[in-house]
C-alpha cells in the first residue's frame, strides 16, 4: 500500500471522496508535509511486511520515536519499516475527541450555545497548541460556562455531536482486529458517553473529565482535578495507566493537539498519529510519528 498522510475534503461533512482533480491536490499536499518531515511519500512495503521486519514490540526504541530521539529527523528507511509495524502491531489505540473523532471542540459548542462562546474559545486554541497549560485553560473555561447538568443534556439533545468521517469504520476495523480502543480526552464524559455509544466503545475505556452538579439543582460545583487529562501531562499519565491496565505492549495515540503529542513520553504511546482532518496544527504534526488528514489511511494500513 501506499503508506502516506493523504488529505481529506468536507472536514466537517461526511461527504464522499472527490473528483480526481482533489484526490491530486490532496497527494501533493501530503508528499509536500511527508518529505518535511523527512518520510518518503510512496513506501513499496506492506504493514504486515514492516511487522516481520521489526517485532516493535519487542524492540521500541527501534520504532519511529526512537529513531526521532537519536537523530532528530525520521529517515525514509526507519518511517518505512518502523511506523508501520508499530501502528499494525498495536494492541491498543487511543484517540483524542474533540477535533479527531469528533468534527469540532465540544467545550467550544457548548459555549457557544451557552453564549460564551468567543471567550471560551481563546482559551481553547492555547490550549490545543500548548501556549498555556492545559489545567489553566480547563478551570478559566469551566469558570466562564459554569454549565449546569440540565443545560449539557439539552445541549447534547439540540446539537448532538458530529464524528468525524471514516472514524466509524477505522474503529469498526480496530475492534474486528481484536485491539483495545479508548478515547482520552481533555473534554467532559458526559459529553463524550453518547459518542462512545456511536462507536461501541464501553464506558469503562473513556478518560475525560468529570464535572461536578450540585444535588438537586444540578448547578455547575466544580470539576474532578484528579482525573488524568485535567492536567498538563495527562494523557502521557492515561496511556500509562492504560497499558498497564490491559498489559499491553504497544500502544498508539491519535489525535490533533498538544495535549496528545504528550502522550508519547517514555512508559506511554509507543507511536503517536496526527490527525489534520480538523484541525491542522503545524506544531503537532512537525513532531508526529505519522500524519494523516483521512482516518481511511489508517484504515487500510491496518
Amino acid at each position: 500500500f501506499c503508506f502516506l498522510a493523504m488529505a481529506t475534503t468536507a472536514l466537517c461533512s461526511g461527504g464522499a471522496v472527490g473528483s480526481g482533480s482533489k484526490r491530486a491536490a490532496r497527494s501533493q499536499r501530503s508528499r509536500t508535509l511527508l518529505r518535511a518531515k523527512g518520510i518518503a511519500p510512496r513506501i513499496a512495503v506492506s504493514a504486515t511486511t514492516a511487522t516481520k521486519k521489526i517485532d516493535s514490540r519487542l524492540c521500541p526504541t527501534r520504532g519511529a520515536r526512537g529513531m526521532r530521539q537519536g537523530a532528530g529527523r525520521l529517515t525514509a528507511s526507519a518511517s518505512e519499516r518502523d511506523v508501520a509495524g508499530l501502528w499494525a502491531a498495536a494492541e491498543v489505540v487511543c484517540f483524542d475527541v474533540d477535533s479527531t473523532v469528533c468534527t469540532s471542540e465540544g467545550i467550544d459548542d457548548l459555549a457557544a450555545y451557552l453564549g460564551k462562546g468567543e471567550e471560551v474559545a481563546r482559551f481553547t486554541a492555547e490550549a490545543m497548541t500548548g501556549s498555556i497549560p492545559f489545567e489553566e485553560a480547563l478551570s478559566a473555561r469551566l469558570a466562564i460556562i459554569k454549565p449546569s447538568k440540565g443545560s449539557i443534556e439539552t445541549f447534547l439533545q439540540e446539537e448532538p455531536p458530529t464524528l468525524t468521517p471514516g472514524v466509524k469504520e477505522l474503529v469498526a476495523a480496530l475492534h474486528g482486529k481484536g485491539k483495545e480502543v479508548f478515547l482520552v480526552s481533555g473534554g467532559f464524559r458526559l459529553m463524550i458517553e453518547p459518542v462512545a455509544a456511536q462507536l461501541g466503545i464501553p464506558k469503562a475505556n473513556i478518560f475525560a473529565n468529570t464535572i461536578h452538579f450540585a444535588p438537586g439543582s444540578g448547578d455547575y460545583a466544580g470539576f474532578d482535578d484528579q482525573e488524568f487529562t485535567s492536567r498538563a501531562g495527562g494523557k502521557a499519565r492515561a496511556a500509562k495507566h492504560i497499558k498497564a491496565l490491559t498489559k499491553a505492549e504497544s500502544l498508539v495515540m491519535i489525535g490533533d493537539g498538544a495535549t496528545d503529542l504528550e502522550a508519547r513520553q517514555p512508559g506511554g504511546a509507543d507511536l503517536f498519529v496526527g490527525f489534520a482532518g480538523v484541525a491542522k496544527r503545524d506544531n503537532v504534526l512537525e513532531q508526529a510519528d505519522w500524519a494523516v488528514f483521512d482516518f481511511d489511511e489508517l484504515t487500510q494500513a491496518l
